[in-house]
């Protein structure tokens, strides 16, 4: 996992970003996040440079960073803390994720398909035009996202969470959501069709498997299609 040092600017509260030296060797203890760094372009190009290098990557901190069409492919990330950062126009495929953070994130205009991300977490984060077609999505937090015209298809959602988030013309079809937790999601022009619903959970009397009823609509326009 990534280390948790706070910056060391005064009345900072962020994390302290990876420190990378020319040679590509991590430096522990280091003391500044992105927004304080005494060349954050300096050391944003180091950061681009190992992910580039590298094609497994443990304990990354990178908070606040924007990666603009970098290529992902076949990477595999451990413990790595993505929060806060942008992602524009990705076009990748096959992308390994393990016990991540993209908390508050902003993904436009991606294609992840056939990733592979379990026990990562993208709450409060936000999804504009991306596409997760075909992949394996499991154990994941999604609680409190924002999702407008994305794709889940094809996915396995399996014990993944969406509280609380906001899935606008968002498809989620011909997926596994056993165990998937929908609580209080706001959602218009969702489809969910071919995907096991009796078996996710859309409100805190259960499944409509385990309760016998049918799945309920939002409280937004547009149910279950």
């Amino acid at each position: 996992m990534y280390m948790k040092i706070q910056c060391s600017a005064e009345g900072c509260k962020k994390t302290a970003m990876s420190c990378i030296t020319d040679d590509g060797r991590f430096i522990e203890n280091c003391q500044f996040c992105y927004k304080h760094v005494p060349d954050p372009d300096a050391a944003k190009e180091r950061i681009y440079k190992y992910i580039r290098d590298h094609d497994k990557i443990v304990g990354l901190n990178c908070q606040g960073l924007t990666f603009k069409g970098i290529e992902l492919t076949d990477k595999k990330f451990y413990g790595c803390d993505f929060s806060h950062c942008f992602f524009q126009e990705l076009k990748t495929n096959k992308l390994r994720m393990r016990m991540c953070r993209f908390d508050f994130a902003v993904f436009t205009d991606c294609n992840l398909s056939e990733s592979n991300m379990q026990f990562t977490s993208f709450a409060g984060a936000k999804f504009i035009h991306v596409l997760f077609t075909g992949s394996d999505l499991i154990h994941d937090n999604f609680c409190g996202l924002s999702s407008y015209q994305s794709s889940f298809d094809d996915s396995n959602l399996y014990n993944s969470r969406f509280i609380r988030a906001q899935l606008v013309d968002t498809s989620i079809r011909n997926c596994n959501i056993k165990k998937t937790i929908f609580f209080d999601a706001q959602r218009n022009n969702v489809s969910f069709k071919l995907s096991n619903t009796n078996e996710a959970l859309f409100f805190e009397g259960g499944s409509a498997l385990f309760t016998g009823d049918e799945v309920p609509d939002s409280p937004a326009k547009g149910g279950i299609k």
